[in-house]
């Protein structure tokens, strides 16, 4: 038995929400239709019978969808492009799903909808086993930098995927680690956990050297999973960055820490990929705190 949630009233807005040129020169082709509230047509569908799986489908084939979706505190868990696709909620709670049709002409975004988890199961995201491997589920996993050997580089790659399709690059000698813009230091931890929540604790040492003053950030993140783990994410919410050493001017203005490609995961391992001021790739590798 499924719950279907059908809107047909939508609030008109002009705008480019998070499309790429892409989607800009896709949108271009499809038919010269203009939106109202009458004519906009998307359906929400909860599984009764599997309270976290919701369906979400687009059913006008003239226009591009926009799915996005928050949890309770309004954070982003997701989005997408997809005519029809599935999503799982987790976790107990409300969320709510917004909706936005591009067409030639313009937009016409949604009535948000409210969607009402009744219960926690974490069997339907645990399945795939790089959630226990970061996580370790509602127990939690705290990771270091790994001091022995913390930093990789990889030069200025052209189609740098992860570690199992590229291959490593290059450690600097650990005697040489200040040369590479890291100090030899405890530079704090994070925890990822799945407790009720996507959770995350980061403990951060000061990058001014000789510092070893922490601060600790705590917030939720996203876990986004690709086939063959080649684009592999943690996007990090509540102002919260991932660990890392040296200064913010040692790393490129166009790299973020609060959205991070994985580029190895394991049981003991994880490593993820930056981008310093002059363009080279670095690798820090980080290992499970025993």
């Amino acid at each position: 038995m499924k719950r279907i949630l059908y809107i047909v009233i939508a609030a008109v807005t002009i705008g480019s929400l998070l499309f790429s040129c892409e989607a800009t020169e896709d949108r271009e082709s499809l038919p010269a239709v203009t939106l109202t509230p009458e004519n906009i047509k998307f359906s929400v569908t909860q599984n009764t019978a599997n309270n976290n799986e919701v369906i979400l489908k687009n059913e006008d084939p003239t226009i591009i969808p926009y799915w996005r979706y928050v949890d309770a505190n309004g954070s982003e868990l997701g989005h997408s492009n997809k005519s029809e696709d599935k999503i799982i909620f987790p976790f107990a709670g409300k969320y709510t799903v917004y909706y936005t049709a591009y067409t030639r002409g313009g937009s016409v975004e949604a009535a948000p909808v409210t969607v009402n988890v009744l219960k926690t199961d974490l069997s339907s995201i645990t399945t795939d086993p790089r959630w226990g491997m970061l996580t370790n589920g509602a127990a939690g996993k705290t990771w270091v930098l790994y001091m022995t050997a913390p930093l990789e580089f990889i030069g200025k790659p052209t189609n740098y995927q992860n570690i199992a399709v590229s291959g490593h690059g290059w450690w600097p000698n650990l005697s040489d680690i200040g040369w590479a813009g890291l100090e030899n230091k405890d530079w704090g931890e994070v925890t990822f956990d799945l407790n009720e929540g996507y959770n995350v604790s980061v403990t951060q040492t000061s990058p001014i050297e000789g510092s070893t003053t922490k601060t600790t950030k705590s917030g939720t993140f996203n876990f986004s999973l690709t086939d063959g783990s080649k684009n592999d994410r943690i996007i990090f919410n509540g102002g919260v960055e991932m660990l890392h050493p040296s200064g913010p001017a040692y790393f490129s203005s166009a790299f973020s820490f609060s959205n991070i490609q994985i580029v190895e995961l394991t049981e003991t391992t994880l490593a993820f990929i930056a981008i310093r001021a002059d363009d080279d790739y670095l690798i820090y590798h980080l290992v499970a705190k025993p």
